[in-house]
C-alpha cells in the first residue's frame, strides 16, 4: 500500500506531525495529487553533501514541476478549474524556491518520506508478513542513512581536528624558530665585549627558558592532539567496516542472489543504482579518512615527535588500505549475465560494472575487461587463490572490452555485444557423466589505479555456472542442470562472484593491490 494512503489514516499526535511537515516550502496538495510519482523517485540516489549531484537534483525539479503543469491541464469543470490556478502557482512556486539549490529541494522530499514512513510503521498495528517484511526492510535502510550520517559527522570532525593540529603545529614551527634565534644571538654574545654581553646576556636567557618552557608543553600538546585525532580515526574505520559489511556482505550478496534465482523465472533481481548509491558514499568516507590519514602522517614527519602515534598511524593506514581494497574488488560485478546454457558459434552478451567507478574517477583512464572461460576445477583453484596458470577451457571471440563511464547515470561499465564461444575444451568425463552436466563459468578481469596510480587493482569475477552445448538437442538437459544449480547450489557457490573479490581484496601482500 502506498505510503501516502497509509498516512492519511493517522490520527491524533502522528496525523500533527505529518501535517507540520509541509508549508509553502512543499504544499500538502502537491503531495497529494502527486503521490505517486513521488513514492516512485530514486531520491536515496542523490548524495546531499556530493554538489556534482546537484544536475539530478535539476532534473527531478522539473520533472516534478512538469508533473504539476500536466496534473494541472488535466483538470476539467468548474472546480477544477480552482485547482488548475492552484497546481500551476504550486508550480511556479517550487521552481522560484528550488531553481537555484535543487539539492534542498530533495533533502526536503527526503524528509517529509522517510518521517511519513516512520509515523506509519508507528501506528501500523499490521501483523502480516509483507508488512512486516516491508517494514523490516524500511527501518534497514532508516539505518543505513543513519550510518551514513554518524560518518559524515565524525569524518567532518576529524577534519577539523586536523585543520587545528595543522595550525598548532605551524605555530609551533614558528616558535621553534625564535628559540633557534635566540640561542644564535647568545653565541654571537661570545664576539661583544665583556660589559655588552652582560647587559645583554640575561635578557636572551630569560626569552630562551620562557620559549623552551612553552615549546615542551606545546610538544605534549601536539602529541595528545596527534593520539585523540588518530583514536578517532580508529572509531571512523570500524563504523566504516561495519557500515560495509552490512552493504557488501548482506545487501549486495542478496541481490547477486535474486539475480541467480530470477535466471530460474523467479522475480528480477531490481536495478543497482541504491547499491550504487551506499558504495559511492562508502568509497567518498574511505577515501577522505585516508586522505586525512596520510596528511596526518606528513605532519608526523615533518616534526616527530616520540611517541606511539607513528605505529598508530601505520595501523590506520593499512587498515583503510584493506577497507578500500575490499570495497572495489568486491564491486566489480556481473550486471548482465551471460547466458547460462551457451551454444558454440552463437553470439552472446555480458554487462560487467564497477560500482564506485564514478565516484573514484577510475573513468579517467578507461580500464579493458577480458573474458574467458574456465572449468568448473579452475573456477574453484582461483577462489582459493591457487596458482591457475592462466589456462582457459575454450576460446572467446570479441572477449576484450574497454569501460565506458555514462555520465547521465554515473555508471561505469564494459559491455560485451558480441563474443561468440569459438572453441570448447572439455574435462574427460567419467562414467555416465553427459556434456550438459558439465560446467563452466566466465571469468572477467581487470586492472586499474584509483588516485593517479597510488593504487593499482587487479579485480576478477566469476558469472554463474555455464553449460556448453553444441547442438539444440542437448538444450533441455543443460537447462535442468542449470536449474538445478540455481536453486539447490551451496551457499559458497551462489556467492563466487563476491567470493573470489574478496579474496581478492584481502591477498593485497600477493600483487591484487599495491601501493606505490
Amino acid at each position: 500500500m502506498a505510503v501516502w494512503i497509509q498516512a492519511q489514516q493517522l490520527q491524533g499526535d502522528a496525523l500533527h506531525q505529518m501535517q507540520s511537515l509541509y508549508g509553502q516550502h512543499f504544499p500538502i496538495e502537491v503531495r497529494h495529487y502527486l503521490s505517486q510519482w513521488l513514492e516512485g523517485q530514486l531520491w536515496d540516489v542523490i548524495d546531499l553533501e556530493n554538489p556534482q549531484e546537484e544536475f539530478k537534483a535539476k532534473r527531478l525539479l522539473d520533472s516534478l514541476i512538469q508533473e504539476l503543469q500536466n496534473k494541472a491541464e488535466h483538470q476539467v469543470g468548474e472546480d477544477g478549474f480552482l485547482l488548475k490556478i492552484k497546481l500551476g502557482h504550486y508550480a511556479s512556486q517550487l521552481k522560484s524556491t528550488y531553481d537555484r539549490c535543487p539539492l534542498e529541494l530533495v533533502r526536503c522530499i527526503k524528509h517529509i518520506l522517510y518521517t511519513e514512513q516512520r509515523l506509519v510503521r508507528e501506528a501500523s498495528n499490521s501483523s502480516s508478513p509483507v508488512g512486516g517484511m516491508m517494514d523490516s526492510m524500511s527501518q534497514k535502510y532508516q539505518q543505513i542513512n543513519q550510518a551514513f550520517e554518524e560518518l559524515r559527522l565524525l569524518t567532518q570532525d576529524t577534519e577539523n581536528d586536523l585543520r587545528k593540529l595543522q595550525h598548532n603545529q605551524e605555530y609551533f614551527i614558528i616558535q621553534y624558530q625564535e628559540s633557534l634565534r635566540i640561542q644564535a644571538q647568545l653565541t654571537s654574545l661570545a664576539t661583544l665585549p665583556p660589559a655588552d654581553r652582560q647587559l645583554r646576556e640575561p635578557t636572551l636567557l630569560s626569552k630562551r627558558a620562557t620559549v623552551e618552557a612553552w615549546l615542551t608543553r606545546e610538544a605534549n600538546t601536539l602529541q595528545k592532539y596527534r593520539l585523540d585525532l588518530a583514536e578517532k580515526h580508529q572509531k571512523s574505520l570500524q563504523l566504516l567496516r561495519k557500515q560495509q559489511t552490512i552493504i557488501l556482505d548482506d545487501e549486495l550478496i542478496h541481490w547477486k542472489r535474486r539475480q541467480q534465482l530470477a535466471g530460474n523465472g523467479g522475480p528480477p533481481e531490481g536495478g543497482l543504482d541504491i547499491l550504487q548509491s551506499w558504495c559511492e558514499k562508502l568509497a567518498e568516507t574511505i577515501w577522505q579518512n585516508r586522505q586525512q590519514i596520510r596528511r596526518a602522517e606528513h605532519l608526523r614527519q615533518q616534526l616527530p615527535i616520540p611517541g606511539p602515534i607513528e605505529e598508530l598511524l601505520n595501523d590506520l593506514n593499512s587498515t583503510i588500505t584493506d577497507i578500500i581494497s575490499a570495497l572495489v574488488t568486491s564491486t566489480f560485478i556481473i550486471e548482465k549475465q551471460p547466458p547460462q546454457v551457451l551454444k558454440t558459434q552463437t553470439k552472446f552478451v555480458a554487462t560487467v560494472r564497477l560500482l564506485v567507478g564514478g565516484k573514484l574517477n577510475v573513468h579517467m583512464n578507461p580500464p579493458q575487461v577480458k573474458a574467458t572461460i574456465i572449468s568448473e576445477q579452475q573456477a574453484k583453484a582461483l577462489l582459493k587463490n591457487e596458482n591457475t596458470r592462466n589456462d582457459s577451457s575454450g576460446e572467446i571471440l570479441n572477449n576484450n572490452c574497454v569501460m565506458e563511464y555514462h555520465q547521465a547515470t554515473g555508471t561505469l561499465s564494459a559491455n560485451f555485444r558480441n563474443m561468440s564461444l569459438k572453441r570448447i575444451k572439455r574435462s574427460d568425463r567419467r562414467g555416465a557423466e553427459s556434456v550438459t552436466e558439465e560446467k563452466f563459468t566466465i571469468l572477467f578481469e581487470s586492472q586499474f589505479s584509483v588516485g593517479g596510480n597510488e593504487l593499482v587493482f587487479q579485480v576478477k569475477t566469476l558469472s554463474l555456472p555455464v553449460v556448453v552445448i553444441v547442438h539444440g538437442s542437448q538444450d533441455n538437459n543443460a537447462t535442468a542442470t542449470v536449474l538445478w544449480d540455481n536453486a539447490f547450489a551451496e551457499p559458497v557457490r551462489c556467492h563466487v562472484g563476491h567470493n573470489l573479490t574478496s579474496a581478492l581484496g584481502t591477498s593485497c601482500s600477493r600483487g591484487v593491490i599495491s601501493s606505490l
